[in-house]
């Protein structure tokens, strides 16, 4: 049995608030910890593993990292985990916590996401702080003269996906058109209006040929994850959610050999779905990261729910959209209308997949029989540097 099958998500947890005009970094992150421990019926003296990422010093505020954290947190842990990878990060904690319980180094891991751009006046497409800084990485020299954006980055994927197989901006249109058909029934969702194609093609362009509506929110907030072991779960009164497959991959220039039409998916997918031992087909559920339409479209291919080149063709018509299309995707209104805490969507794409494999979504969005779902989170910026980190979750 490989070690992601014997570890369960217990508790999950994802904070309402999309504007934490008065809470600090620290307050977020404790809060999602109790609301996940909450869910899970478990107290902070029984966690013994924490997974955390850059998050936790904020974008100014680097003091002792997770330390800090641990501390303000009042946590006594056996194993502690500091892997970035940002986005993805919590699907690597995830699959990372599964190891470390199978290896016996604990039995109740914690996750914890939190931030605040919105509050501290970040805008879309722009770059933050940390990018803005990083003189010292070594491609530095060779493209910060070149100021990109990460719309900008994102665009010019989304225009050689067009130019290489005919996509058009319509069919890009229609990821967020089933967004915002599930974020109607989320009451915490920042965006709730359910827009047409022709919304999302007329509104402003941001980067050819991206336009607004084609692009995330920006929100505070954050959320939590309980990963416990098969004891720990068994004692426990929700649903058993588990934790079969795992896989991630980094992909990135490659002196310049890089297609930017694919993902790091294209490597990170089959693991997990080996791994599992279940195919795309077998999915009744996916959470799929939506900084941006594209995002979406060249991920969904890489994940091998359908061929590459015919995302496009894939997405339209409202197939994403749950009761209606083939494949429910985002029932909770995703990055693109919900929720894109700390710009790190990774959690809030495991949050909604267990959910659903509960039968505790939205009831309009709730996919019937949902026994199998898949997670997948990109971070970094899609065509040059970038993890992806794939989880495949299991009812039992």
């Amino acid at each position: 049995m490989p070690a992601a099958a014997k570890a369960y998500i217990a508790g999950i947890y994802e904070h309402p608030t999309r504007k934490a005009d008065g809470k600090s970094l620290a307050q977020l992150h404790a809060e999602v910890a109790r609301g996940a421990l909450a869910d899970a019926g478990l107290s902070k003296s029984d966690v013994d593993g924490y997974f955390c990422a850059g998050d936790v010093a904020g974008w100014e505020r680097p003091g002792s990292g997770p330390f800090s954290i641990i501390d303000y947190l009042g946590l006594k842990l056996r194993h502690l985990d500091t892997t970035e990878s940002w986005g993805s990060s919590y699907l690597v904690h995830v699959a990372h916590a599964a190891e470390a319980i199978a290896a016996g180094k604990c039995n109740v891991a914690l996750i914890t996401l939190a931030g605040r751009p919105r509050a501290e006046g970040m805008q879309t497409g722009t770059k933050t702080e940390a990018e803005a800084k990083g003189l010292d990485a070594p491609e530095a020299q060779f493209e910060l003269p070149y100021r990109p954006t990460v719309v900008g980055l994102y665009a010019m994927c989304a225009m050689r996906h067009m130019y290489e197989f005919g996509t058009t901006s319509e069919q890009l249109a229609w990821i967020k058109v089933a967004a915002s058909h599930h974020a109607q029934h989320n009451p915490h969702a920042l965006l709730r209006e359910v827009v047409t194609v022709e919304d999302v093609v007329n509104s402003p362009l941001i980067a050819d040929p991206l336009h607004r509506l084609d692009c995330c929110v920006i929100t505070d907030g954050g959320g939590a994850l309980v990963v416990v072991s098969p004891d720990v779960a068994k004692s426990l009164s929700k649903p058993r959610v588990r934790v079969i497959g795992a896989g991630y991959a980094p992909k990135y220039q490659l002196g310049g050999r890089a297609d930017i039409t694919s993902s790091g998916a294209i490597w990170s997918g089959p693991r997990a779905f080996a791994e599992a031992g279940v195919t795309p087909a077998d999915i009744k559920y996916a959470s799929i990261y939506d900084s941006f339409t594209i995002t979406v479209l060249i991920t969904l291919e890489d994940l091998g729910f359908c061929r590459k080149g015919e995302g496009g063709k894939f997405v339209a018509d409202g197939n994403l959209i749950a009761g209606v299309g083939r494949l429910p995707v985002n029932t909770d209104g995703g990055g693109l209308c919900n929720n894109h805490p700390s710009n790190r969507g990774g959690m809030t794409k495991v949050i909604e997949a267990v959910r659903q494999l509960r039968g505790e979504a939205h009831p309009m969005v709730q996919v019937k029989n949902c026994d199998l779902a898949l997670a997948h989170g990109t971070g970094g910026a899609l065509p040059t540097r970038h993890g992806s980190a794939t989880l495949i979750l299991e009812r039992e």
